[in-house]
C-alpha cells in the first residue's frame, strides 16, 4: 500500500529475527530488518504502530503512545466496559502525555459485534433483538487458534484448563456495551453457554490430529440482557470439519448480523468462492485490515482513546491502486 512506510516489524518468534519483513510474508526485500527488541522500535521515529501480540500487553501499548506513536491494536480495548475500564484509563493518560491516539480494531470484537450492528439499526423501526454469529471452519483455514481454543482436549480437560476463551466474555461484552448504549439502554447483565461437539474419527491437520473423541468444535454464546430481555446476542462456532457429533450442519464460514424487529432483516459476510469453491474465512485477515486502513485517521484525530463513536467514517487511503 503506497500510502504508507513501514519502519521497522516487531516479532516474537526466534526464527524471525534478523530476516527482512519482505521475506516473512513472501514478498520482495523490505530493507526493514526484524528485531525481538521492544527498546529499538520504542526508540524508532514512527506516526503508528499496528500492534498485534497473540496476548495484549497494555503497558507496552502504553509506552509506546508517550513515545509519540499512535497505536491501532486488534487486541483492543475497543470500548471503556466491565474490566476493561482500568485499561483504558491506563491509555487515555498516556495519550495525554505522549500528544497521541489509540484504537482498538478487530474483525469480533472491533467491528461485526459493534459498528456493524449499530449501523445496521438505521434500517429499522423497531429493535427487538440483535444476534451475532461467527461462523469459522478451521480445518479449512487453520490457524494457531487451533490449539489456542483448547481443541484436540478431552471435554473434561477442556473444562478444566484455562485456554484463550477464559473470560472471553468480557472483551465480547465491551462491543455488546457499545451497541446497548449507542441505543440509549444499559446492559443489566451478561450470561454465557458453552456447548462443545467431539470427533468421530481422528481429524488431520497440517498442525497435528484432533483425535476421536476429542474436542472438534465448539459454540460460545454470550447474552446481553437489557429490561428483563435478551437483547443482543453473540454466537461464536469454531468447528474443525463437520465430522463431528452432535452434527451442527453449520454450512461455510461467515459472519452474520441478524435484526430482529421491525423490520426483521438480516446481513451475512464471507469471502467469495476461490476457484476450487471453496469460501475462506477471512476472519484473520480482517482482523489486520480493519486496524491498518483505520491508521491515517487516527493519526489525524485529536489525542485519545477513540471508539468507532470518535473514529466516525474511516476514509482508507490507498486501496485503489488501478493498473
Amino acid at each position: 500500500n503506497p500510502a504508507f512506510e513501514l519502519v521497522g516489524v516487531l516479532v516474537t518468534n526466534p526464527d524471525k529475527v534478523g530476516k527482512d519483513a519482505g521475506e516473512l510474508v513472501a514478498l520482495p526485500a523490505t530493507g526493514v530488518i526484524a528485531t525481538d527488541d521492544v527498546e529499538k522500535i520504542i526508540a524508532l521515529e514512527a506516526d503508528c504502530v499496528h500492534f498485534s501480540p497473540l496476548v495484549q500487553d497494555v503497558d507496552t501499548v502504553c509506552r509506546l503512545l508517550r513515545s509519540g506513536k499512535n497505536v491501532v491494536s486488534p487486541l483492543g480495548p475497543v470500548y471503556a466496559s466491565g474490566p476493561f475500564r482500568g485499561d483504558v484509563e491506563k491509555i487515555e493518560a498516556a495519550c495525554r502525555d505522549g500528544g497521541t491516539s489509540f484504537h482498538g480494531s478487530g474483525i469480533h470484537p472491533g467491528f461485526i459485534g459493534d459498528i456493524m450492528p449499530m449501523t445496521l439499526t438505521r434500517l429499522a423501526d423497531r429493535i427487538d433483538r440483535i444476534q451475532v454469529y461467527e461462523i469459522a471452519d478451521k480445518l479449512k483455514t487453520p490457524s494457531v487458534y487451533i490449539e489456542f481454543m483448547g481443541f484436540g482436549l478431552s471435554p473434561e480437560e477442556l473444562a478444566a484448563k484455562p485456554n484463550c476463551m477464559t473470560g472471553a466474555v468480557h472483551a465480547f461484552a465491551q462491543s455488546m456495551a457499545f451497541v446497548v448504549e449507542g441505543l440509549g439502554k444499559a446492559i443489566e447483565n451478561v450470561t454465557e453457554t458453552h456447548e462443545i461437539a467431539t470427533a468421530r474419527a481422528d481429524i488431520a491437520y497440517p498442525g497435528g490430529v484432533i483425535n476421536k473423541g476429542t474436542v472438534a468444535a465448539q459454540h460460545w454464546e454470550w447474552t446481553a440482557w437489557v429490561e428483563g430481555k435478551p437483547l443482543v446476542v453473540y454466537h461464536l462456532y469454531y468447528t474443525m470439519g463437520n465430522e463431528m457429533e452432535p452434527a451442527w450442519n453449520l454450512g461455510e464460514s461467515r459472519h452474520r448480523v441478524v435484526i430482529e424487529g421491525s423490520p426483521s432483516f438480516e446481513v451475512t459476510l464471507q469471502a467469495t468462492p476461490a476457484a476450487d469453491g471453496h469460501r475462506p474465512f477471512l476472519g484473520i485477515d480482517w482482523t489486520a485490515l480493519l486496524g491498518c486502513t483505520a491508521i491515517p485517521q487516527v493519526v489525524d484525530a485529536a489525542p485519545g482513546f477513540l471508539t468507532h463513536n470518535e473514529l466516525g467514517v474511516v476514509h482508507p487511503h490507498g486501496l485503489t491502486r488501478l493498473q
